[in-house]
């Protein structure tokens, strides 16, 4: 179940792939809890000085102290809840990475996105480690190469764990592109470590 699979022949492209981290009941009911549970908001965020509504819902759970801003907005944080609790210590368990909060998205349908970008904030560090759970409807992770002409797609489906480290961010930019093809939600949590000092 825990097998893992990394992503060969892209360079600098560091990412580890878990086809499954529990089993498919379990998975779920933390699809359900999510759903239910999780604070969900409207984002925001500034380009060129404007307002924009962030196609999708987000929450940021963290540790008490940890904060976290992308886009010239510092987000909101909630205290952690039972289940995603039981989900980050599942994902450390697994990868032995350690993390301090997560941000979750949720994906209506097909018509909710997340723009190109890289997860390289500074206060993820010089290698950030960012790992991904989907829940819900599969939805594709397109990545594109900052310098050269590469790009690829990873279809990411229910209960499956991706794990970016090393220099992917540094290299790559990825996002979620619309699609009319898709009808159900998806959640996406991505569990990150905050670097505090």
């Amino acid at each position: 179940m825990f097998e893992k699979q990394s992503i060969t022949g892209y360079i600098n492209l560091d990412i580890d792939i878990y086809k499954s981290i529990e089993i498919q009941e379990k998975t779920d009911l933390w699809y359900q809890a999510c759903t239910k549970n999780i604070l969900w908001e409207k984002g925001y965020i500034k380009i060129f000085g404007k307002t924009h509504q962030i196609p999708r819902l987000q929450a940021w759970y963290a540790d008490v102290g940890i904060e976290y801003s992308y886009s010239g907005k510092k987000l909101h944080r909630h205290n952690w809840n039972k289940t995603l609790l039981e989900i980050k210590e599942r994902i450390e368990d697994i990868t032995s990475y350690k993390f301090n909060s997560v941000l979750a998205n949720l994906y209506r349908d097909g018509n909710d996105s997340m723009g190109l970008h890289s997860d390289n904030e500074k206060e993820l560090g010089d290698k950030p480690v960012i790992a991904s759970l989907s829940l819900g409807e599969a939805r594709n992770i397109h990545f594109k190469h900052k310098k050269i002409k590469k790009s690829l797609d990873i279809p990411q489906s229910h209960g499956q764990l991706l794990v970016m480290h090393g220099k992917t961010q540094k290299y790559w930019k990825h996002e979620i592109k619309k699609t009319k093809k898709i009808k159900k939600p998806r959640i996406n949590l991505t569990f990150r470590n905050i670097i505090t000092n």
